[in-house]
């Protein structure tokens, strides 16, 4: 089954957990200054951890009989920080095949994803870019993916909408299949004030190939829960659209957790209660995890798939 295909027909299916918080916490790794976990894989100690995390989240989707989705640790290798970094384009297909050999060598249905992300500040959408600027600034990532042969595209965090449109054409452009994920607040919106519902129509009408859905992420589900209840929200069309999330354990806003010292945590069972409470104002089907989260709560997620 193709990546298309398992999003159109399955109802459940698992999303890797946390891997930054977790890489610096439980295994001390320290990550480079401009790609982040993008360079873990030129390093023995930071592959073993990588391998080790994803392997934890792929044997509960295997336990559980869920198509499992990972995403290669790239949010930050973006051309301007390759560069930066001294590295080479070569870094997108080393990330691809080096996820792509774990998925191998499992008997898993797992899909291999090519994470991207804004060029500035997720959560604050401090230098975001403009539409046309952002189309041009993200080709060259997307298109080293589909070089890679990634089963598909995933716009991490994006707090912006002409930034998302932007990166969404560039996506498109690459005849991958392909999702957005918003950085959206209890309002309903986006960080620039859009709204779900709004940003959803505009980038489906800007693009020739349409994104395969929408998601969230880094943000609890409470905070979704709300979200998707204001009646602008309330449509058939952000039903149809809007259907996954990787979500944090602290009910916290944005601006709380970016300025907090200490991981914020929360009980798997109650976490795994407000994942699946989504489903009774939404038809999300992909669920993973984000900051606070680990095996014990993706666990009680799939569970209850």
């Amino acid at each position: 089954m193709d990546f298309k295909t398992c999003i159109e027909q399955r109802y459940s299916i698992l999303m890797e957990g946390a891997l930054g918080e977790r890489l610096k916490r439980e295994y001390r790794l320290k990550f480079d200054q401009h790609l982040m976990m993008a360079t873990l894989i030129y390093h023995a100690k930071g592959r073993f951890a990588l391998k080790s995390l994803w392997q934890e989240y792929m044997n509960i989707a295997m336990k559980y009989k869920l198509p499992f989705m990972a995403t290669t640790p790239t949010r930050r290798a973006n051309k301007e920080r390759v560069e930066q970094a001294g590295c080479d384009s070569s870094i997108i297909m080393d990330n691809v095949q080096f996820l792509r050999k774990i998925q191998q060598e499992s008997n898993l249905e797992m899909y291999v994803g090519g994470l991207m992300g804004c060029k500035g500040d997720a959560y604050t959408g401090e230098h975001a870019l403009a539409e046309r600027d952002a189309r041009i600034f993200h080709k060259w990532q997307a298109d080293l993916f589909r070089a890679a042969e990634a089963d598909f595209l995933y716009a991490g965090i994006m707090p912006t909408l002409p930034e998302a449109t932007g990166m969404a054409q560039a996506m498109s452009e690459t005849g991958l299949p392909y999702i957005i994920s918003f950085t959206i607040q209890k309002d309903g919106k986006l960080i620039d004030g859009t709204t779900i519902a709004d940003a959803i129509s505009i980038i489906d009408h800007s693009v020739d190939v349409k994104p395969i859905c929408y998601m969230t992420n880094c943000v609890h589900p409470s905070i979704v829960y709300e979200a998707l209840s204001q009646p602008f929200n309330q449509t058939a069309f952000v039903q149809d659209r809007f259907l996954g999330i990787q979500a944090n354990t602290s009910p916290l806003s944005y601006a709380e957790l970016d300025e907090s010292m200490d991981l914020k945590c929360s009980d798997p069972i109650q976490f795994a209660e407000a994942m699946l409470k989504l489903r009774d104002i939404s038809n999300i089907k992909i669920f993973g995890g984000c900051c606070g989260t680990d095996h014990r709560h993706m666990e009680q997620v799939a569970n209850r798939l």
